[in-house]
Order: C-alpha cells, then structure tokens, then sequence
C-alpha cells in the first residue's frame, strides 16, 4: 500500500450527519464532459449514506431521467429532476 492511500479516510466509516443531506446537483453518465457516476451506482451511494432525495441535473439533457427515477424508487430515495442549461 503506497502512502498516499494509507492517508485517504475511508468514507464508509465516516458517520452520517443528523441533519439529511441532500445533493441538487449532479451530472450522471449522461453528461459526457462533466459527469461519470451511473444512474444505478448515484441511487445506491444516496441510499448507503441515508440521503432521503437526490438530484440529477445532467447537462443539457434529459436522457436518463427515466433510468434514475426508477433507480431511485428502487433503492427508496426520491429523485428530484432537473436540468443544467448553458448559454453560450
């Protein structure tokens, strides 16, 4: 193990707040030059860390709604749906 990783806190242990969190702003896979979490592994981690909702908010697009609305149903969490417009 170099030293670098031993450093690293492991978020798995770390405790999770009283207060839910929840984040407004993510891009997914479908946001190709901003986000790389799949829609399945961003409804698992909201669930793992107790998040009651989580938002997508891909990039000029709304291709993954579908996918992450019925990933969050199935891990309990409500999906909040969004979009991230530009201008240029």
């Amino acid at each position: 193990m170099s030293a670098a990783a031993a450093t690293q806190p492991d978020l798995d242990d770390a405790p999770h707040p009283a207060v839910p969190f929840v984040h407004l702003r993510v891009h997914s896979e479908y946001s190709i030059a901003d986000g790389l979490i799949s829609l399945e592994q961003l409804a698992h981690r909201a669930a793992e860390l107790s998040m009651p909702a989580v938002a997508l908010t891909d990039r000029s697009n709304l291709h993954g709604l579908i996918k992450f609305y019925q990933a969050c149903l199935d891990c309990g969490v409500k999906p909040i749906l969004g979009l991230d417009l530009r201008y240029p």
